[in-house]
């Protein structure tokens, strides 16, 4: 299978989908757990242009093309081999990130994400895992992370609200895909939530 964890920043996607690829190790499956932007050497070194700096560094249409070239790479180099040789490929973020920091929340490029993504990337996740959690709260957890990651959080509340509203809406766009997780409570029950939806 081929699943990916979306949410807002600090919604604990990040942990969840380390929690459900180790759980899937230890019930024997090959995994490989990756994530956006990243998981391959070009992707990642794309990455750093994308999440360091101030907020407005980029264009929202620079960002649509960056993150698609990083993902092309990605799928060519990581995702498409792993499934190839039949292994479970988790990756934190996809092309829903996309969909929703650049084609709704940033600016109303959805089109141009949707025909970008047809073109370059024409896959999907089997499986999509949306963290939902009050944008507040989530906002709190990624500052208290540090780091100089900090990009979109650096965009405030309204942002974050906006991207909240934008997954709820995925959600409800891609119901055979999309799972909408509650990601409110402790690590565990979370993580239970999410196998019981997988």
């Amino acid at each position: 299978m081929f699943i990916s964890f979306e949410g807002i920043d600090g919604c604990g996607k990040t942990m969840q989908s380390a929690l459900l690829a180790q759980a899937l190790r230890d019930e024997g499956r090959q995994v490989v757990h990756t994530r956006e932007p990243g998981g391959s050497k070009g992707a990642e070194e794309i990455r750093r242009l994308l999440v360091e700096g101030h907020g407005e560094r980029w264009s929202p249409e620079t960002e649509c093309l960056l993150f698609t070239a990083a993902r092309r790479d990605h799928l060519e180099r990581t995702i498409m081999p792993a499934l190839e040789q039949g292994q479970t490929v988790i990756t934190d973020r996809f092309a829903d990130s996309t969909r929703i920091y650049q084609g709704a929340a940033r600016a109303d490029l959805r089109d141009v994400v949707d025909r970008l993504h047809a073109l370059m990337i024409g896959t999907e996740p089997d499986r999509t895992f949306i963290l939902d959690i009050d944008p507040e709260i989530a906002l709190a957890r990624g500052n208290a992370r540090g780091g100089n990651e900090d990009r979109f959080e650096s965009l405030g509340l309204k942002f974050q609200q906006k991207l909240a509203t934008g997954f709820r809406s995925l959600a409800r766009e891609f119901p055979q895909r999309v799972r909408l997780i509650d990601a409110s409570g402790t690590a565990d029950e979370v993580a239970a939530r999410i196998r019981a939806a997988l």
